[in-house]
């Protein structure tokens, strides 16, 4: 996953946060930078689901009989699909969380 782009979403959240809680918001580089918070976020998800695709991919034709794919190809496809659908969704967690603590900031 694209750390830099986890690092700009939660600069764009506290940015808001700040905004939000009357304090002078601070420079966010995806408004220098020209970043779009939700192609950065589709990016990444889209990544995240091709990687589950190929893995799904690669142990159907290991179970089919295919001899082109190896076990241990397999097996490291599929854990490395796990890893990545877990990280995205703590990514999510943060996320939410970073966006209920804005919420219930007191104007």
């Amino acid at each position: 996953m694209d750390t830099q782009g986890i690092e700009q979403m939660l600069s764009v959240l506290r940015s808001t946060a700040a905004q939000a809680s009357g304090g002078k918001p601070a420079e966010a580089p995806a408004a220098a930078g020209g970043v779009d918070f939700a192609q950065v976020l589709k990016s990444s998800i889209d990544k995240v689901n091709q990687t589950q695709q190929q893995a799904d991919q690669m142990a159907e034709k290991l179970a089919a009989g295919d001899t082109s794919q190896n076990l241990h190809e397999v097996m490291i496809a599929l854990q490395t699909a796990s890893v990545s659908f877990q990280e995205m969704v703590q990514v999510r967690n943060k996320l939410v969380t970073a966006y209920q603590d804005v919420m219930n900031i007191q104007v």
